[in-house]
């Protein structure tokens, strides 16, 4: 009928990408305090710490017109020893988890490959995270997943190493198979 209300526009185009205007920072900043503060309660006022001094941020946004609109994906990666990396704080926005369409471009655009549905973000931007590493020079990555998502990296050829209680939460220590994980471009 005319008058039936327009379904909920959701956005089809992202792009992943370190972090690199003060819109984007900011962006990320805001996404991670709501997710890892507010909607999981594992930080109270912020999740920053003394990572985030030499960390890289890394965003999933969307975009509207080719232009970055919103982050609606975050993850930091760090080397912690020579050519010993590891991604951490990875979050999605809560809207954006479950994906049913993505434009053809997203791959194309990202040089990496596109994961659809559950957990797609997620998917792309542990792809960004490892092989941005990758491409600056790593020999192993690491990361300390939530136990309940260590299923969703094995199945991103992520290896079980051991468990480990971090913030009074059990977290699977896991290392990515860097072969899945050819070196990236390295462009803000």
């Amino acid at each position: 009928m005319l008058f039936d209300p327009f379904p909920e526009y959701k956005p089809r185009d992202f792009v992943f990408k370190i972090a690199s205007t003060p819109q984007e920072l900011q962006g990320y900043w805001d996404l991670r305090r709501d997710v890892f503060c507010e909607e999981q309660g594992v930080f109270v006022e912020h999740d920053r710490d003394e990572v985030d001094a030499h960390a890289i941020p890394l965003i999933c946004a969307t975009l509207v017109a080719g232009m970055v609109d919103e982050v609606v994906g975050t993850v930091r990666i760090d080397e912690r020893q020579p050519r010993l990396w590891y991604g951490s704080r990875l979050c999605v926005h809560k809207a954006h988890r479950r994906l049913t369409e993505m434009s053809p471009g997203v791959s194309v655009r990202n040089h990496q490959p596109v994961h659809r549905g559950f957990g797609a973000l997620g998917a792309g931007l542990i792809y960004k995270a490892v092989s941005t590493a990758n491409a600056i020079g790593c020999d192993r990555f690491l990361a300390n997943v939530q136990e309940q998502n260590a299923r969703f990296f094995q199945r991103l050829h992520w290896l079980k190493l051991e468990e480990r209680v971090l913030h009074g939460r059990v977290h699977a220590h896991m290392e990515a198979e860097l072969g899945h994980y050819p070196p990236a471009e390295l462009v803000a």
